[in-house]
């Protein structure tokens, strides 16, 4: 099953991508994919109908089956999309600081962030099963993001600067950390964003100086 659903995504993904780079991706998929998106937060994939996006899309059920012909094509889509939106809000954060220890707590933050306006309220109690397996999915796809954009700033890692772990490995930690905030949300996410920047090497008054 989680092999099948690897393929899925691999697909999906080069889809998205053929889409955009030949131009066809217009507006209209993306207030698809948005709608989507916002539903799948509020009520989990099984409780998904092409109906209910179509009208949140504010299109007719007809051109949304143009795109998307059945409900597994649009969830495999959107698993696409969601990492396509990963990708391009963490480059962002990154790109606007030069200092690798910025960039690296910018990357912490966008974690925490990133699971907070992305996922849905409730994901255990909502689907479990869709829940566990999207984070399975998606961890792999994370790590090699996020690695790789942060390239150098990864030596700021205390682990990772001497050797004890690749910056592969650092990342996975920092994902898992906040992961674990999605699946059963810490009381203070602030609390926990200071747990991953004591793993960073980032003490409490760098991160205060910093933010000041």
């Amino acid at each position: 099953m989680e092999h099948d659903i690897r393929m899925i995504w691999h697909v999906a993904f080069r889809k998205s991508v053929m889409l955009r780079v030949m131009g066809q991706r217009s507006a209209t998929v993306e207030s698809i994919l948005e709608a989507a998106r916002l539903a799948m937060a509020e009520r989990g994939p099984g409780k998904l109908t092409l109906s209910a996006v179509a009208n949140a899309a504010g299109i007719s059920r007809p051109t949304l089956y143009r795109w998307f012909p059945t409900k597994d094509d649009l969830l495999a889509a959107l698993s696409a999309y969601e990492e396509e939106r990963f990708d391009v809000g963490l480059q962002q954060v990154i790109a606007a600081h030069r200092a690798p220890r910025r960039r690296l707590d910018a990357a912490l933050r966008y974690l925490m962030n990133y699971l907070d306006e992305s996922m849905m309220p409730d994901p255990i109690g909502v689907d479990p099963e869709y829940a566990l397996k999207s984070i399975a999915v998606s961890l792999g796809p994370h790590i090699e993001i996020l690695a790789g954009l942060l390239g150098d700033a990864m030596l700021e890692v205390p682990a990772v600067r001497s050797r004890a772990l690749t910056p592969e490995q650092a990342s996975e930690m920092f994902l898992r950390m906040a992961y674990s905030h999605y699946l059963v949300p810490h009381a203070d996410s602030e609390v926990l964003l200071a747990m991953m920047r004591d793993f960073a090497g980032i003490s409490r008054r760098t991160a205060r100086l910093m933010a000041g």
